[in-house]
């Protein structure tokens, strides 16, 4: 099957940010399929008009330079999804296909997907990674009402051409259901890279012997986006609490976002940066292994929104390859997974003494770790492991063919 994968922000194991597509693209090549990958390339630079083409692992990817990253305006990042969106269009209506998948964020990935699969008279898939627009509107961040019933229109129009859609978590699902009832829709969350987390014990002693703020320290650690909605404050606020009562504890902050900055001056009003807690540029994929095996723990948050509990963040599937415990802030399927399994932690998420409290307690606590470890491990083989879901994934894709063939040959 001849396949045209639209992701605005792919990411290979060389670039920072999560490696979904690169990891199912390659899959698919692997199992006999063709795949061209419509994306951007946002790296720093001067911008060059045209395309560019690549070969990663058999995958053909198409990238066009669209200058994109979290500090831009929100009137400039609309611009950004509004300019890939027609070249996208214009670039999948020339490539053959027998299925056209299409994963947001943004939303507007939809429409060069939807309209390509109609050129071609293939199935559409389409994968929500957020949910839109119902979450930036219970954030505050979507306030106009027009926007809001246009951002919705979209959204229905991505479901009601799609011949199913996928979604990342159970909450997402529930609301593609909501918006279009009857929409055939399963549930494939992020994955655990087993084969990329499983580092040599000799790597992780030399990372810890090369920091002078580590050595045997226990160290939480916090990997990926510092945006608006991660609320990654709140750890730190955390860690004064936790420096009172254990000054060994160590934080590292690896990342880039809006609130890097925010982050890091209160760090430093609080006396912990340099200290306690540590921050790091963001850095490739393939680096995150050796950082989570220094791990004591990871973490994942987010702003205390109702909304963002239904998120499927790759830093909590990553601590789980990495048999990590994983300390989180909100509720929803992940906190009711990890107090299942005992795989992690669940902190309240407004009381930042208390969480610096239980984050100590737990670090520090070797019976329980362990159990933690070998929990998260289990999660990651079990039930979350890349090769397990692709499975799932390839079937989605499958039964999306067959049955526009059988809808054609009727």
């Amino acid at each position: 099957m001849r396949i045209v994968y639209i992701h605005q922000y792919y990411c290979n194991p060389g670039m920072a940010g999560g490696i979904r597509s690169y990891e199912q693209a390659r899959r698919l090549v692997a199992r006999g399929h063709t795949v061209d990958v419509i994306t951007t390339d946002i790296t720093p630079g001067a911008r060059d008009l045209g395309w560019r083409t690549t070969d990663e692992d058999g995958v053909t990817v198409h990238w066009f330079r669209v200058p994109y990253n979290n500090n831009m305006s929100y009137a400039r990042r609309i611009r950004a999804f509004a300019e890939f969106m027609i070249l996208a269009t214009a670039k999948a209506a020339r490539l053959r296909a027998d299925l056209v998948f299409a994963t947001s964020t943004p939303l507007t990935v939809a429409v060069p997907g939807v309209i390509a699969a109609k050129l071609r008279r293939v199935p559409f898939v389409f994968e929500v990674r957020d949910l839109w627009p119902e979450v930036p509107i219970e954030m505050g961040a979507l306030r106009n009402p027009v926007v809001q019933r246009l951002a919705g229109g979209l959204a229905t129009f991505a479901y009601r051409n799609a011949s199913e859609v996928i979604a990342l978590s159970p909450g997402m699902a529930a609301g593609v259901v909501a918006r279009r009832p009857g929409t055939p829709t399963t549930v494939i969350p992020n994955a655990a890279d087993l084969d990329l987390f499983a580092v040599d014990e000799e790597r992780v002693r030399r990372f810890r012997e090369s920091h002078d703020w580590l050595g045997d320290r226990p160290l939480l650690v916090y990997t990926g986006a510092l945006g608006v909605v991660n609320g990654v404050e709140y750890l730190v606020r955390a860690m004064r609490r936790a420096r009172e009562l254990d000054s060994d504890v160590r934080f590292l902050i690896v990342g880039h976002g809006k609130e890097w900055e925010p982050t890091k001056a209160l760090a430093a009003e609080l006396g912990l940066l340099g200290d306690v807690v540590h921050m790091w540029e963001k850095v490739p994929k393939s680096e995150l292994p050796v950082i989570l095996g220094a791990a004591t723990m990871s973490s994942s948050t987010v702003r205390p929104i109702r909304g963002l509990w239904d998120n499927s963040a790759n830093k909590f599937f990553d601590a789980l390859a990495a048999s990590r415990p994983i300390a989180i802030n909100y509720g929803g399927w992940q906190a009711d997974l990890l107090t299942e399994t005992g795989a992690g932690l669940v902190l309240d998420p407004e009381d930042t003494d208390e969480a610096g409290y239980q984050l100590v307690r737990h670090l520090r606590d070797e019976v329980w770790l362990k159990r933690a470890r070998e929990a998260a491990y289990r999660l990651a083989v079990e039930r979350f492991s890349r090769d397990l879901l692709f499975d799932e994934f390839e079937a989605v894709l499958n039964r999306s063919a067959r049955r526009k063939k059988q809808s054609v040959q009727s």
